[in-house]
């Protein structure tokens, strides 16, 4: 018993000893703080923009026109390449003229003979006119003399009429390009036979298409229009009604506008099943580009020119439902800063609130980012991303 007092005296004693050095042991250092992460910074680009509104849209022709045969005969020729550019009285086909030159030589032929019919008669009457003073002959055959001048004349000008409508014929029988434009394929071939306009159903023989410059009709959403109204009521931006306010046209497979052109005409009312306005845009076409029946997007101004501070697209978030942008604050901290965006413009997305020119935007190394978290910013000259 005495043994085993004594082992527990001494495991008390090991346990006191090393307690007592455990108090005397000082406590570990802190753990150190993570190191700040670099992003970089710039404040919001501030320059005058002007907002446009977009809409898609299809190109027409500004003239079209089927070319059809005027006289009935034989096609004999078809003088222009399927697809050709061609200038406005440019010769497409030649109808067989003999037909309708034989008619024009027997109406010349019947114009000669009411003239000299005419002459006859003008001679007559003079001599009627001069022998009636001597009473040779009677006043009722002076009046019969009078009378039948008259008849030559009506002949003679019916005679003329005729002449002409054959001389028409022979004419129709060369059929032109009525404008200038790009012809489309010949529908006839040389040795058909054709009808003319004469029997209610002339034949088809083309059409052509005038090329520049081009239509753009495109359809104004009825909330678009009435801002646009309000803007013009409030004499911030011309009404398209009477000013050729200017349009930028993007063709399918584009990034960018590629052609220029100017507002033309606006409809007088809005299509009820739709709910929206017709409105077309006259587009330059110099290189011939562009064809009848393209879809494009047109961008058509929408304000008046005002100052607006912008940012690259790829320095704003989401957060929920709304859109954030990360901002250093004076002390390096990160701050989540709620947005309203605008349109783009030149590359860069317009900020309408949220925003002040002198903050310090994190353009690069958003995702690094963490609100309250403290930052080493790199700054450069401005939110376009330009050092």
């Amino acid at each position: 018993m005495a043994g085993i007092r004594h082992l527990g005296a001494l495991s008390t004693s090991i346990l006191l000893a090393g307690l007592l050095a455990g108090c005397d042991q000082k406590p570990q250092a802190a753990a150190a703080a993570p190191p700040a992460l670099p992003v970089t910074v710039a404040p919001p680009v501030k320059r005058t923009v002007t907002d446009w509104d977009e809409f898609t849209g299809r190109f027409e022709a500004v003239e079209e026109v089927q070319v059809r045969a005027r006289v009935g005969g034989f096609v004999t020729n078809v003088e222009f390449k399927d697809g050709d550019m061609v200038h406005a009285g440019d010769l497409l086909y030649i109808i067989d003229p003999r037909p309708f030159e034989a008619v024009a030589a027997q109406a010349d032929g019947q114009l000669a003979d009411a003239r000299a019919k005419t002459e006859l008669a003008k001679r007559e009457l003079d001599r009627g006119l001069n022998l009636v003073q001597t009473s040779a002959v009677s006043e009722q055959t002076v009046d019969q003399r009078r009378q039948a001048l008259q008849a030559a004349h009506a002949s003679e000008t019916i005679a003329e009429g005729a002449l002409k409508a054959a001389q028409l014929n022979v004419e129709f029988t060369h059929v032109v390009a009525p404008i200038s434009g790009r012809v489309s394929r010949h529908l006839v071939s040389i040795g058909n036979l054709v009808s003319g306009s004469d029997n209610g159903n002339s034949t088809l023989l083309t059409t052509i298409v005038s090329m520049d410059p081009i239509y753009f009709y495109f359809d104004v959403d009825e909330a678009t229009y009435l801002k646009n109204n309000r803007l013009w009521f409030e004499g911030r931006r011309p009404s398209s009604r009477n000013t050729a306010n200017p349009v930028q046209v993007t063709l399918v497979g584009e990034t960018k506008p590629s052609h220029d052109g100017h507002m033309d005409f606006l409809d007088n009312r809005l299509d009820v099943s739709t709910g929206t306005l017709r409105s077309r845009a006259v587009i330059d076409n110099h290189d011939l580009s562009i064809l009848p029946g393209q879809f494009g997007r047109v961008r058509l101004i929408g304000s008046s020119p005002y100052e607006a501070l912008l940012i690259p697209d790829t320095a704003i978030g989401t957060d929920q439902s709304r859109k954030i942008v990360f901002v250093v604050k004076d002390d390096d901290t990160v701050e989540a800063r709620p947005v309203m965006l605008g349109p783009l413009d030149d590359g860069l997305r317009v900020i309408r609130e949220g925003l002040k020119a002198e903050d310090r935007v994190i353009v690069d190394g958003i995702q690094r980012a963490r609100v309250g978290a403290k930052v080493t910013p790199h700054p450069v000259q401005g939110a376009g991303g330009k050092s």
